[in-house]
C-alpha cells in the first residue's frame, strides 16, 4: 500500500537525506523499502537491532554498488547524529540516504541539531479515512492555502466503522480481525517498553511506569492534570511529567494544549491526552475523539512536514468552561474549528461563540452519524458526518 506522503519523501531525497518518525508499526520500513525498490536499482537496508549491520553501520562499511541506504532504528547508538552526519558530508553525493526512526526528533535536538540543513524529516501517521478511502491524493495545497477551505469527496460506507474498531495500524486495519488486533495490542506496549524505551531510557520503577501506561486510556479526551494522576500512582511530579513525556517522544500518546489569545481568557493550561492506537480505548465516546484528532493532527503535522508551514493543533476553553475540542492553527491564528459529537446535530453554543469571538473562517460539528451534511447559515456552522469531513484531510 503507497502512503500518503510516498512522493514527497521521493522528491525530498533528491536534495537531502530524508528522516521518517513515527510509532513502532507504523509502516516506515515498508514504505522507506517500497521507494527504495521504485525508484532506485540497488538498496542497502541496515538495522541496528541486528548484529552484522550494526558493524556496518560503526564501520561505515557498505555496498559500493548501492545507490540509496535505509539505516533503521539507528537512533538508539549514543553518537548516532555525528556518524549519520559524517557518513553524508563524504558520500552525500553518491548515496540516497533514509533514516528511520520509532521516537521523535525533538528527542535528539538537546543542545543544537548538528546535522541542520542536511535532512528533510516527515512523521509517518497511522492509515487515515482519506487513504483508506484513496482521496488522500485529492488534498490541492495551493487551493487550501487560499482561504483555508478543505475540499469534501462522497463518503465510503464501513471505512469509518473499520477504523473505529481496528484504528488504523496497517497490520490491523488491512486484517480487520478482533483476537489479531487484542494480541497486537498487547504486544505493542510490551516491545515499545522492552526494546525502545529502555534501550534509551532508565526507567528503575517499571510496575510503575506500566501502570501508567495501562492508566492513561482511561484520560483520553478529558483536560490531563499531572497533579490528579499522580495523586492516584502516588508518584513524584518530576518523575510522572518525565514518564508522560517518553511516553509522548516514543509515539504512544499526544497532547494537544489550549489556544490563548487576547480576545479569550483561558482557564486552564493542562492539555488535553490522547492515544496514537485508539483502538485500544474501550469507550466509543473516548474512541471516536481520539479518531478526530489523530486524524487533524496527521494533516498538522503533513502541512508542516510536506509544506513548510506554520501549523498546530489546539482546544479551546475559556473561564466560563466554554469548550470546543479542536481549533486548526496555521501562522498562529485559528483556522478551522472542529467540535465532535457523536449523533447530536443541534450546533455546540461554544463553537458558535468561539467562531464569533476569535472569527475563525471554518467552524465544523463532525457527527458519526452517517449521511447528514447542512450549513446552519445562523451561526455559519456546517453540520456533518465524519466520513465526509475527515475525506478533507490527508
Amino acid at each position: 500500500m503507497k502512503r500518503y506522503i510516498n512522493g514527497q519523501v521521493t522528491e525530498d531525497l533528491r536534495e537531502k537525506m530524508v528522516f521518517i518518525g513515527g510509532p513502532r508499526q507504523v509502516g516506515k520500513t515498508t514504505m522507506a523499502k517500497l521507494i527504495a525498490k521504485e525508484n532506485y536499482k540497488r538498496c542497502e537496508y541496515l538495522n541496528w537491532d541486528l548484529d552484522q549491520d550494526k558493524k556496518k553501520i560503526l564501520n561505515l562499511s557498505f555496498s559500493p554498488d548501492s545507490e540509496i541506504i535505509i539505516f533503521d532504528e539507528v537512533h538508539k547508538y549514543k553518537n548516532w547524529k555525528n556518524h549519520i552526519k559524517s557518513f553524508y558530508d563524504v558520500y552525500g553525493d553518491k548515496y540516497r540516504i533514509i533514516v528511520t526512526e520509532s521516537a521523535r526528533l525533538d528527542l535528539y535536538r538537546k543542545g543544537g541539531d548538528s546535522m541542520l540543513g542536511r535532512y528533510h524529516y516527515h512523521r509517518l501517521h497511522p492509515i487515515s479515512y482519506a487513504e483508506a478511502a484513496g482521496c488522500a491524493g485529492e488534498f490541492n495545497m495551493d487551493e487550501f492555502e487560499e482561504n483555508h477551505q478543505l475540499k469534501f469527496h462522497e463518503p465510503r460506507k464501513q471505512v469509518i466503522q473499520d477504523l473505529m474498531d481496528y484504528g488504523g495500524f496497517p497490520k490491523l486495519f488491512l486484517k480487520k480481525n478482533k483476537r489479531t488486533s487484542k494480541r497486537w495490542q498487547n504486544e505493542r506496549k510490551n516491545r515499545l517498553f522492552q526494546e525502545d524505551i529502555r534501550d534509551i531510557e532508565p526507567i528503575r520503577e517499571v510496575s510503575m511506569f506500566r501502570l501508567l501506561m495501562n492508566t492513561l486510556p482511561s484520560k483520553v479526551g478529558s483536560v490531563f492534570s499531572l497533579n490528579s494522576l499522580r495523586e492516584d500512582l502516588n508518584v513524584a511530579h518530576k518523575t510522572l511529567a518525565k514518564w508522560v513525556d517518553i511516553l509522548d517522544n516514543f509515539f504512544y500518546c499526544f497532547r494537544i494544549y489550549p489556544f490563548n489569545a487576547s480576545e479569550i481568557k483561558s482557564l486552564k493550561k493542562e492539555p488535553k491526552l490522547f492515544l496514537w492506537d485508539f483502538s485500544e480505548l474501550s469507550d466509543e465516546s473516548a474512541r471516536y475523539e481520539n479518531l478526530v484528532a489523530s486524524h487533524l493532527l496527521k494533516f498538522v503535522h503533513h502541512l508542516c512536514d510536506a509544506y513548510g508551514v506554520n501549523a498546530d493543533l489546539k482546544y479551546l476553553r475559556d473561564i466560563d468552561k466554554r469548550e470546543v475540542d479542536f481549533v486548526v492553527i496555521i501562522e498562529n491564528r485559528p483556522a478551522i474549528a472542529v467540535e465532535v459529537k457523536l449523533s447530536k446535530q443541534k450546533v455546540s453554543s461554544s463553537l458558535k461563540y468561539f467562531r464569533r469571538k476569535l472569527d475563525i473562517p471554518h467552524a465544523f460539528q463532525v457527527i458519526l452519524e452517517d449521511g447528514v451534511d447542512f450549513l446552519s447559515r445562523k451561526e455559519d456552522v456546517r453540520v456533518l458526518s465524519a466520513d465526509k469531513f475527515l475525506s478533507g484531510l490527508v
